[in-house]
């Protein structure tokens, strides 16, 4: 039996093949971008922090991101490729390679295919401080008409309706504190959308992937998934069935106007092997304008229905709930708890410059993370970044830092900061 890969890599050239073979048009100039961003990150740690007991006091680390972007298109068919230069130096990625393999520890570790069809990432060197490594995000062929549009290779999706947690984007989500979110991991992956004259649409996609042990293919490992997407009179919605990782998931979303503000919501339903999990996020949205300055501001609640319901993040008890511990593994939560709330503003101080203070919130510990981000667009191709991060907790809650496995030892952080400046071209 032909496996998956060999499958999936054959339809891909197929497609590219077509594209290039079509003789009814001509190809357009090629669009070629990019951009340059660096980041300088500094966090400080408590006496009682594992990491300050392994050495490390503080931690300052430095990241270089060069992305050239190249895509074209030739009567109904496009080629998107996307290129990434990473470099990374600091302590904490010397101070990855000291701590246990754990999902906890997962987002301080370099980006992989190892899961992935294709390998499409090189990576020069990694130890020690640094690391250096190429990788395409993007890599894809489409086909577009006015009815649909199908897409083969390295290309992201974005569903759901949540704008810090969003449990329907289970596609490579963003970290919920995230200050950059120009662009999402790419997979591999066929897409597919059918478009109707009424706006309504149905999305469908399939991401194969691999063991990161065996290297294997299999159905248990990829996703299938296709969504609905509706308008009833003023409002929007969503419907949602899914075959993941082989939990099977059902899920509705729902975004309407409410007295000048905009509410959305989804809930998602998953099947796994010995009971049905239920998720939900939702938030309303405001904007108005405050001292002669423009303000958008939103409150969202999220439940997660895999989060620990006791408030206990001891290192058993979380070794224990396995269905959490994958998902942390494969970067679709982030949280440990059950009950979250999350607030935040932006506020337009200058035309140029926008001040972006959120607050997140367990509430089952209580524990929280302030966070203040100020962004200022100074020519059109360069912007600064800036802000902090402050945990606010009791020992052994989430943000305060939960329990290590050693007595009055905890994974947990004080202040950080970080500044980024991005050039595009």
């Amino acid at each position: 039996m032909r496996s998956y890969r060999t499958i999936f890599f054959k339809l891909t050239l197929a497609f590219i093949c077509l594209g290039l073979l079509d003789n009814h048009s001509h190809a357009d100039e090629w669009d070629l971008r990019g951009h340059t961003k660096y980041q300088l990150r500094y966090t400080d740690y408590p006496s009682d922090s594992l990491f300050n007991q392994l050495g490390y006091d503080d931690t300052t680390d430095q990241e270089l991101d060069i992305r050239l972007m190249a895509e074209n298109r030739w009567g109904h068919w496009d080629v998107r490729v996307h290129y990434q230069l990473i470099g990374l130096y600091g302590d904490s990625l010397e101070l990855y390679h000291q701590l246990p393999d754990s999902p906890l520890f997962a987002a301080l570790g370099i980006p992989t295919d190892e899961t992935r069809v294709f390998d499409l990432t090189h990576v020069f060197v990694n130890e020690g401080e640094k690391a250096l490594l190429q990788r395409l995000d993007r890599l894809s062929v489409g086909y577009t008409t006015s009815s649909y549009v199908i897409r083969f290779g390295r290309d992201a999706v974005s569903w759901g309706n949540g704008l810090l947690y969003n449990p329907m984007d289970f596609f490579n989500p963003f970290e919920p504190a995230a200050v950059d979110k120009d662009y999402k991991t790419g997979d591999d992956m066929l897409y597919g959308q059918w478009l109707y004259d009424s706006g309504n649409d149905i999305q469908g996609v399939i991401v194969p992937r691999r063991d990161p042990i065996t290297g294997d293919l299999g159905k248990d490992l990829g996703s299938i998934a296709g969504k609905f997407h509706g308008f009833a009179d003023a409002k929007e919605y969503d419907l949602l069935v899914s075959k993941h990782f082989g939990d099977e998931l059902l899920g509705a979303g729902l975004a309407t106007d409410w007295r000048e503000s905009v509410v959305r919501g989804d809930v998602i339903l998953t099947n796994t092997e010995d009971k049905i999990v239920v998720s939900a996020v939702a938030n309303i949205s405001y904007s108005w304008v405050w001292s002669d300055k423009n303000v958008t501001g939103f409150l969202e609640y999220f439940y997660n229905g895999f989060g620990q319901a006791d408030g206990n993040y001891d290192p058993q008890d979380l070794a224990n709930n396995t269905e959490l511990m994958e998902r942390l593994l494969r970067g679709e939560l982030f949280t440990l708890g059950r009950n979250y709330l999350a607030g935040s503003l932006t506020i337009e101080a200058t035309p140029l410059l926008l001040l972006t203070p959120n607050l997140f919130i367990n509430l089952d510990d209580p524990s929280a993370l302030i966070q203040f981000t100020g962004y200022y667009d100074w020519k059109h191709n360069l912007n600064f970044l800036a802000g902090f991060a402050v945990p606010v907790g009791p020992d052994g809650s989430e943000f305060g830092g939960i329990p290590s496995g050693i007595p009055d030892v905890y994974l947990s952080s004080d202040t950080s900061l970080y500044a980024k400046v991005a050039y595009f071209f």
